[in-house]
């Protein structure tokens, strides 16, 4: 059987439509140098700062792309690698085994570890020897110090992101989609252009021209002539690292370059980002990626305090707040996440409830304080607790029932992510009361 494999094993190398050579030099460079088709290969080589770690000991095996394979890249990314050496570095380095392979293994295994650290994939086509999509033209040329294999086009790992290499920067990508004009133009006003220009990485959340226009008319034009907040708002859709729509779904808060986080969520199949949709994913850039958002965010304007005064729906808990001596701790602690009861969650309570807490400022301190948990919760978090420690000093519990997040059983979440200076708010509509009470 192993005699037959073997024999087997001969003709298929045998009948593979490549070139075998045979000529030595003394190492891989004065080989490839040698042989007068490899000027692309040898140039970045040089560039990258292999060419003493080729002459090495060894042994190598080079898949050495030719200068026609060079010339077949996409325009611009032979200078886009030039340009970055780290990436050049990868690229080079994944056309390297650090031990001898002959023809014999590439056409008899699936594979062999790079220099670079991923795996090149081997297989047979027609005849024909492939490292992942390279054709081997010319096989086995020996050097001193190993072997090398000519092929018709150039590597290129998964790691190496050649979008990003030939993409444009974030302003001029904005710049050349069209649609983002109204954006560009604030980018520009707030003197932000060569920030985003800078080498990053960034992730833009982009509101298009069409969520500028849908702002209140004025808006825009007050904004322009107010730098200092148009620049809290533009940098509050920017975050200070790559964040691809594959991890935006794993993640349920962002913090942006404004300083103030954006909650995430994900709903129907959408992700938004606050109250935005995000309506385009993965817009590459050289310094970054944008996600094309259909609404402008805006930042967190007042503390939670000021929140709830502000939506109207919560007089009888701000009541309850400043008889319990909470309100310096809700406008100015924090982070917190505040469960926070409506007017209508505390009608709900028993007649005369509400006016015997207002007389009981230990027992209501005790229930205020049982909505609130440390630190920003936010919605995506939730859902994924089974519980949570209070700032008073019990746990609530958290169950999900036909499709409602509710607290210790009897309360539902009706609102999520109002976003404070100082913390996150989830509207519920029963008061929860701690043990004992």
């Amino acid at each position: 059987m192993k005699k037959a494999f073997v024999m087997l094993l001969m003709v298929v190398v045998a009948g593979l439509s490549f070139a075998t050579g045979v000529v030595e030099y003394s190492d891989p460079i004065d080989t490839a140098r040698g042989a007068g088709s490899f000027n692309t290969l040898l140039a970045a080589v040089d560039a990258a700062g292999l060419t003493d770690t080729l002459r090495g000991s060894g042994p190598f095996t080079i898949f050495a792309p030719t200068d026609a394979a060079f010339a077949a890249l996409p325009a611009g990314l032979v200078d886009a690698l030039l340009a970055d050496t780290d990436a050049l570095t990868a690229v080079l380095l994944y056309h390297v085994v650090p031990r001898d392979v002959r023809s014999g293994e590439v056409v008899s295994t699936s594979g062999a570890a790079t220099l670079q650290g991923e795996t090149v994939g081997f297989s047979v086509r027609s005849g024909a020897a492939y490292a992942d999509d390279a054709r081997v033209v010319t096989a086995d040329i020996t050097t001193s110090n190993g072997t090398i294999h000519a092929i018709d086009s150039v590597l290129v790992p998964s790691s190496v992101n050649v979008a990003k290499l030939l993409a444009d920067d974030i302003v001029d990508t904005a710049v050349a989609d069209g649609r983002f004009t109204t954006l560009v133009t604030a980018v520009q006003a707030a003197g932000l252009e060569a920030t985003l220009r800078g080498d990053g990485p960034f992730t833009v959340f982009a509101p298009t021209d069409a969520a500028f226009a849908a702002l209140p008319a004025g808006t825009v034009a007050a904004l322009l002539r107010d730098i200092p907040r148009l620049s809290n708002i533009l940098l509050y859709h920017v975050v200070g690292a790559e964040v691809y729509a594959a991890d935006v779904v794993e993640l349920t808060s962002a913090t942006t370059v404004q300083g103030q986080p954006v909650a995430i969520t994900v709903s129907g199949g959408n992700v938004f980002v606050n109250n935005a949709q995000v309506i385009i994913t993965d817009v590459q850039a050289s310094n970054g990626v944008i996600h094309v958002i259909d609404t402008v965010i805006l930042p967190p304007a007042d503390n939670i305090a000021a929140t709830l005064q502000a939506d109207g729906r919560f007089t009888t808990l701000l009541t309850a707040v400043q008889a319990a001596g909470l309100a310096d701790t809700l406008s100015t602690g924090g982070p917190f996440t505040l469960f926070a009861p409506t007017d209508a969650a505390f009608a709900r309570l028993p007649v005369g409830t509400v006016q015997s807490l207002l007389a009981d400022i230990p027992t209501l301190s005790d229930i205020l304080l049982y909505h609130v948990v440390e630190g920003r919760v936010f919605s995506g978090d939730v859902v994924g607790l089974s519980s949570a420690p209070t700032v008073q000093g019990d746990s609530i519990a958290i169950s999900i029932s036909g499709g409602s997040v509710r607290l210790n059983a009897d309360s539902t979440v009706t609102g999520v992510n109002t976003l404070a200076t100082n913390g996150v708010i989830h509207v519920i509509d029963r008061v929860i009361l701690p043990p004992g009470n």
